[in-house]
């Protein structure tokens, strides 16, 4: 459960594997197609709906490059009302062109996504201003009405920063800061081991 990944509460899916691998990349323990758990996608959609979410929010690693199962996860949740968030590192222009080459797969995750977030991460264009994303080239698309009402409010719309410390002490970090952010934030912690900084980051769980 996240809300930091998005509108409202979501349920947040990290895929493993990245072709891309931007420089600076959040996450590139991501990169590699092993290091996540299988999972069905119905059951990840049964996992949601049983949550109190609005939505679920699709990143990692790289979405399109599993875009068959994501595409079957994202219109189940469509089906049960849930609102989809896709985020990735190809181009809307790019993936458009895939699917009206006959990438299926491509064209049902992008028919079945409420709001596209694309782009690379550029580390050279941190984005302090609007949520969610990290460098200021990064786009977003609204790809149905849902949540149409945030075009043009999304230099106004709240960041968060999410830690969480379990029983055994282990500290993770999901949302948005700067490094020194993060030192001033967990200065306090006493611990040596550096949580992820990252808007994408695991929270703990395995990408699929």
């Amino acid at each position: 459960m996240t809300e930091a990944e998005g509108p409202g509460r979501r349920f947040a899916v990290w895929i493993q594997g990245c072709s891309i691998r931007c420089r600076g990349c959040f996450n590139p323990h991501m990169w590699a197609k092993s290091g996540g758990r299988p999972a069905e996608a119905l059951a990840l959609v049964d996992e949601a709906d049983r949550s109190d979410v609005e939505g679920i929010t699709l990143l990692g690693g790289e979405p399109f490059e599993q875009a068959e199962g994501l595409a079957e996860l994202a219109e189940a949740a469509q089906v049960r009302g849930l609102s989809v968030m896709t985020f990735t590192g190809y181009l809307r222009e790019d993936l458009e062109a895939r699917a009206a080459r006959g990438d299926d797969a491509v064209r049902r995750l992008l028919g079945a996504t409420d709001l596209l977030v694309d782009g690379p991460y550029d580390d050279a264009l941190p984005d302090l201003t609007r949520p969610w994303v990290g460098s200021t080239n990064q786009r977003f698309h609204f790809l149905t009405p849902r949540y149409a009402h945030l075009r043009d409010r999304l230099g106004t719309c709240n960041d968060r920063l999410e830690v969480r410390v379990t029983a055994e002490g282990q500290v993770s970090v999901n949302g948005w800061a700067t490094s020194d952010d993060l030192d001033t934030l967990l200065a306090g912690l006493g611990s040596r081991r550096r949580p992820p900084r990252s808007h994408n980051s695991r929270d703990g769980a395995d990408p699929v």
